[in-house]
């Protein structure tokens, strides 16, 4: 900006006036050529490109649970598979902790809890959370034959727990953005037969335990994430994903910002822009309301009954059910989404 100086002249002269004048001209002059700062536009530096997702990798980690037998909090066979899934985690480079406890079921039996969280950086403050169950259904409601018996649990339970295997295996490999962990509750799926998943006040509070227990008992103090996401029931044969009502209620933009990858990577036809209600608990909803934590459940609507797939709790769940090709639609999109948190 120019400097300028008025010698002092006399008011009654002409040339007082002309000074003034030549003064103001001088400044309006000046002023357009005062340099503009231009702001330069915000380069982020580029991501390394998002893994690919080997979904028959995460098939053969649902083939590898359910070999153990039913997951049943308690069994052998569920101390086994979860002794299998804290080695598998730890060889993807997590720190993994175990949160174990005991909860009461419906029916007053007491059960033994094993929450399974596995840690990617765990130095970095943001974090995603990524949440599965992984223990099975100790009988098969749902089935005309052998209804005391549990069930294999290969999509119900197996298949969430498969595809977050699968992506622990690239985790450490992410340098950039937040750090992830995988929270495997336990005692999911020990809720009261009768209005099982339904919204009925007399079995809803049966479900989740796992998870109920994890919120009231975080494994960080104060433990917070900027989003999070839950699979149940990924894995089965043409499985479509509508937008689950909770969710939307409780994190929109979450559901969308994950429909919106899954239709930019190729998968919209899985994932559909609709909304439907029916699920009445699952493990996102103690996440949401006491953590605070924006979380979602990608969980299979089947059109035809109007909620589960037909094999929903029954012995008909088991590795029959499982297609790689959905593995792939629901974890490439998952993984494509956490890769590109920044």
């Amino acid at each position: 900006m120019g400097t300028w100086v008025i010698k002092s002249i006399g008011k009654g002269s002409k040339d007082w006036r002309l000074a003034m004048i030549t003064a103001l001209l001088f400044v309006a002059c000046g002023s357009d050529d005062t340099p503009v700062t231009e702001v330069p536009d915000v380069v982020l530096p580029e991501l390394p490109a998002t893994p690919l997702f080997d979904a028959d990798s995460a098939y053969a980690y649902i083939a590898e649970q359910v070999a153990f037998g039913p997951r049943v909090p308690g069994t052998e066979a569920h101390r086994q598979c979860g002794d299998r899934l804290v080695e598998r985690l730890k060889r993807s480079g997590a720190e993994v902790i175990e949160q174990t406890g005991t909860v009461v079921s419906f029916n007053k039996e007491r059960l033994p809890l094993r929450n399974i969280i596995a840690q990617f950086h765990p130095e970095r403050t943001e974090r995603v959370l990524l949440f599965a169950h992984w223990d099975t259904r100790p009988f098969a409601d749902k089935d005309e034959e052998r209804t005391n018996e549990p069930i294999d649990g290969a999509n119900d339970g197996g298949s969430g727990v498969g595809v977050l295997l699968e992506i622990a295996r690239h985790l450490a490999a992410k340098k950039h953005g937040p750090g992830v962990d995988i929270l495997l509750t336990d005692v999911e799926d020990h809720g009261q037969p009768s209005g099982a998943m339904a919204f009925d006040e007399n079995s809803i509070d049966t479900w989740c335990l796992g998870s109920r227990y994890f919120v009231k008992n975080p494994h960080v103090p104060n433990y917070t994430a900027r989003f999070g996401i839950l699979l149940d029931m990924v894995g089965a044969r043409d499985a479509k994903f509508y937008q689950e009502a909770l969710s939307m209620q409780f994190a929109p933009a979450v559901v969308r910002k994950v429909w919106k990858t899954a239709s930019a990577i190729g998968h919209g036809d899985r994932f559909v822009q609709e909304t439907k209600y029916f699920v009445g608990i699952d493990d996102h909803v103690p996440v949401n309301t006491v953590l605070r934590i924006p979380s979602i459940d990608i969980i299979q609507y089947d059109p035809a009954t109007q909620a589960f797939g037909p094999y929903w709790h029954t012995h008909d769940d088991n590795m029959d059910v499982i297609d790689p090709a959905t593995l792939k639609a629901v974890g490439q999109t998952v993984l494509e989404v956490v890769w590109k948190e920044r």
